[in-house]
């Protein structure tokens, strides 16, 4: 079994998650979102999806964006 480096659970069903030259141990979903996700400038969510980004913040969406500033980012949808 694996151990969850977010919430410490030892687990059968635990998976790995290799990013940027790293692998991480997870037994949720959750947990991984917890850990990997950026989380959005304006409104502190986790962005689950697609989001924005520009010069290194992220945002959720394109209003959010606009709430800080970056007029010229726009949503993929």
């Amino acid at each position: 079994m694996a151990v969850c480096e977010v919430c410490g659970n030892d687990y059968e069903a635990a998976f790995e998650v290799r990013a940027a030259g790293a692998v991480h141990t997870f037994d949720s979903f959750e947990c991984a979102a917890q850990k990997m996700a950026p989380i959005c400038e304006n409104c502190g969510c986790r962005i689950l999806g697609h989001g924005l980004e520009a010069e290194g913040r992220f945002f959720c969406c394109a209003s959010c964006a606009r709430m800080q500033g970056r007029m010229e980012l726009a949503d993929h949808v």
